[in-house]
């Protein structure tokens, strides 16, 4: 059964209409909170299809106001590199030492970075941080030598999307005490950058629908007629 306070907020949608980006952000703004900073997520529904790997939907974006939450970056690096990573506020940085730490079961981190030179490094650890999402990724900007900037954009908050098996794209935009303005900047940016990553075989319709709530809120269509891209 819906809470009360779910009930008091599906009041406020109306679920035949098609809401504009400032109108969708605003009613959510007015919805009702729950006790704790509920994150505010985007739903977006592709015209690809996911089984043609030409056709995969994926990247990575630094939020203009992050995610309100500083992650935790570690970075697979050495030489002036490490030095730079540290400089820039990795939690830890190193080569075959920090690879030794992981396999012992230390996972105390949400994103990691490695310089192209070290990939052979961090391969040896694929099967652990794979699974996790956590394994760098050039397409994600995670296999660079630009360490200082990497660090940086992934300790503020980057939206990381990718398309699912039902060609649907899931990533949070912010939280709720953010207020509709920063939540729209955030969401125009992540939908910038996933029409930028549309894959050139994708035939017809590639956006198709889009949906925000946050993790107690009942969800906002968004028109998708009134977007230009």
């Amino acid at each position: 059964m819906a809470g009360k306070k779910y009930k008091n907020s599906a009041k406020l949608v109306d679920q035949q209409k098609k809401y504009s980006v400032e109108e969708a952000f605003a009613i959510l703004d007015k919805m009702e909170k729950a006790k704790f900073d509920e994150t505010v997520d985007v739903s977006i529904r592709l015209g690809v299809d996911p089984k043609q790997s030409d056709q995969m939907v994926r990247g990575a974006i630094p939020l203009p106001h992050g995610l309100g939450k500083e992650s935790r970056v570690v970075v697979f690096a050495k030489g002036d590199k490490e030095k730079e990573a540290k400089e820039a506020g990795a939690n830890e940085v190193g080569g075959d030492d920090l690879v030794e730490k992981i396999k012992g079961g230390w996972m105390d981190f949400d994103k990691a970075i490695a310089t192209p030179d070290m990939m052979g490094v961090v391969s040896k650890i694929g099967k652990i941080l794979g699974p996790r999402g956590l394994m760098p990724n050039p397409k994600l900007g995670t296999v660079t030598f630009e360490v200082a900037k990497a660090v940086k954009e992934a300790k503020a908050g980057r939206a990381e999307f990718k398309v699912d098996k039902a060609a649907i794209i899931h990533a949070p935009i912010g939280k709720r005490s953010f207020g509709a303005a920063k939540l729209k900047d955030n969401f125009m940016a992540l939908f910038e950058a996933v029409v930028k990553a549309k894959p050139s075989s994708a035939k017809g319709s590639y956006i198709r629908s889009i949906a925000i709530s946050s993790v107690m809120s009942p969800g906002l269509r968004l028109n998708v007629g009134a977007f230009k891209f």
